[in-house]
């Protein structure tokens, strides 16, 4: 083990030594650069004012064909402002009067690159534009996809989006919650509650009524994707055989099917129960009766109570009874302002009395109480199995008069307009690139030449792998004491395992009886040639003994002929 430690710390010492050497050269070139660095700090600063990474900014074209596409470099052309009020609400609340602004991203912006930003807190929002084309749900599938950024993070409120139903009397201008939707898809969020919609409005073949269906929760973690300040992206993919993905950034977060995983089911139950069914009079629903032929033993003292003083109890020596447990605060002196005719006689506060912190109690001393042990309470009898149990009662099934089967709710209701009706405590919530289609490959292309570049100059701007350790411990202190013991770990071993150690007992003795003999270089070279001899006899009577252990003889040998000769 000597050995092995001997060359542990020989082997530092040699990094140490050549990293020392490169850091010298490093030094020497930093010394002959140093005026050109000034020179290119300066023009740094500069750039990185602008941005931390230079992107040609081209609006996104469609590569093939789609519903609806929009980026909001040119502005709110082709969009409507709704003038309506909400229903059922004083007019002043009611108001769709929220503001609709387009700009830049406040941070980690691409430069000619805008969106909509929803800029109001409290107030009812709404903005909506025609599709290019209506979306029919027959043979194709849908894909709907934009992008959101709560550019402050988000209290309470919504990002999502309305897809509204085609009809010969929809009036943009008059667009509010009330509008009928055929799907409503997006985040969400108040309080600690996180959402992400997908609801469908399905229109029930018998009545002609139309049901809302929610998507089964993701089971994902949402939080960060609303409070990062990031821009994230958001799909939906719906597909003619009824299944559905939901996707953020790209990465499926939600899948499922139309008819198996929405709440309520599209589809109602064949049997329901009977609403004239009643539940008999005499239907007993009690598995567990009173024993009926169980009597109260004669020696049952119901009047017994649960607790009685302890008889055996003594009054603790030093027991203070004439002291009281609290008194007046000596120190405490009457306010200036206080007056005695509005606030009465003034009094100091009490305090917890100082002569009975070292005494074993103070005041009146009264027996402690213990447990009864003739205490039985109130008797009851021992329940019995119910000899005349029935179960629960539940009414009789009858068939559904309203059942029906849809087997394809992909067949939805035409759509020929988007629509953001929200409300929000939080403002600056951004909204980008929209895209209605049905091929997935146009959706992706159009993400990665929009959404694309954000996520680049985002991540470029990220702050260094130590700017991000400290932000974690700022919020995580606890941290700071896993970084501290991550670093003390490898100079810790470093001073056990290269530090003198006590000196073998082999070389103690040796000092002992030979220190003060002297020897010549040709005594030790005649010496060495024996050890030499010695060792090769060893060898070979040794053969089990490690190699390790021989050299770390030899060099204990040679170590101690050279401390001779010095």
């Amino acid at each position: 083990m000597h050995f092995q430690w001997d060359w542990l710390c020989l082997g530092v010492l040699i990094i140490s030594s050549v990293t020392a050497g490169i850091e010298n050269e490093e030094n020497l070139d930093a010394d002959v650069e140093v005026e050109n660095f000034d020179k290119q700090s300066q023009e740094a600063d500069v750039d990185r004012e602008k941005s931390s990474i230079e992107v040609v900014y081209q609006t996104p074209k469609p590569t093939g064909e789609v519903y609806f596409t929009e980026t909001f470099d040119e502005g709110l052309s082709g969009w409507v402002l709704s003038v309506t009020l909400k229903e059922d609400m004083d007019d002043n609340v009611a108001k769709y009067d929220g503001r609709w602004e387009v700009e830049e991203l406040k941070e980690n912006a691409v430069p000619g690159d805008k969106g909509l930003v929803l800029k109001s807190v409290a107030k009812y929002h709404a903005i909506s534009a025609m599709l290019t084309k209506a979306f029919f749900f027959d043979d194709k599938p849908l894909i709907v996809q934009y992008e959101v950024n709560f550019q402050k993070g988000i209290d309470c409120g919504g990002a999502y989006i309305k897809l509204l139903s085609s009809s010969n009397d929809l009036n943009l201008e008059y667009f509010f919650d009330k509008t009928p939707y055929t799907i409503m898809f997006g985040p969400d969020k108040c309080g600690e509650d996180y959402k992400l919609h997908f609801i469908f409005r399905h229109k029930n073949p018998k009545t002609g009524e139309y049901d809302e269906k929610h998507a089964e929760r993701p089971d994902v973690d949402l939080k960060k994707f609303y409070l990062d300040k990031k821009t994230h992206l958001y799909t939906l993919v719906l597909k003619p055989d009824d299944t559905f993905e939901i996707l953020i950034d790209q990465t499926v977060v939600s899948k499922g099917n139309l008819l198996e995983n929405m709440i309520p089911p599209v589809n109602p139950s064949k049997e329901i129960e009977d609403p004239t069914d009643k539940k008999p009079d005499d239907w007993d629903e009690r598995p567990k009766i009173p024993d009926p032929n169980a009597v109260k033993p004669d020696d049952w003292d119901e009047d017994e109570p649960a607790k009685i003083e302890d008889p055996d109890a003594v009054k603790p020596e030093g027991w203070l009874d004439d002291e009281p447990q609290y008194v007046p605060d000596p120190n405490a002196r009457k306010p200036k302002d206080w007056d005695e005719e509005m606030d009465g006689e003034w009094e100091a506060p009490q305090i917890p009395n100082p002569k009975c912190e070292t005494a074993p109690g103070c005041g009146e001393w009264v027996h402690p109480m213990k447990n009864n042990p003739k205490y039985k309470g109130k008797w009851r009898a021992p329940m019995i199995d119910n000899p005349n149990y029935q179960g629960i009662w539940s009414p009789r099934k009858i068939p559904n008069p309203d059942y029906f089967e849809d087997l394809h709710p992909f067949k939805m209701t035409t759509v020929s307009a988007i629509g953001l009706e929200l409300w929000s405590m939080t403002s600056d919530i951004y909204f980008d690139n929209f895209i209605i289609c049905s091929e997935k490959e146009v959706a992706d292309r159009w993400a990665a030449d929009s959404w694309g570049l954000k996520k680049l100059v985002a991540s470029a701007n990220e702050p260094g792998m130590f700017s991000q350790l400290v932000t974690a411990a700022e919020e995580h202190p606890w941290l700071w004491v896993l970084y501290i013991l991550t670093l003390a770990l490898p100079v810790g071993l470093s001073v056990l395992f290269c530090w003198p150690g006590k000196k073998s007992d082999e070389y103690i003795d040796f000092k002992k009886t030979d220190a003060s003999k002297q020897i010549t270089k040709e005594e030790l070279k005649e010496e060495t040639e024996e050890f030499e001899d010695d060792e090769l006899e060893e060898e070979k009577e040794n053969e089990d003994t490690g190699e390790d252990e021989i050299r770390s003889r030899k060099l204990q040998r040679n170590t101690v002929q050279l401390l001779q000769l010095s």
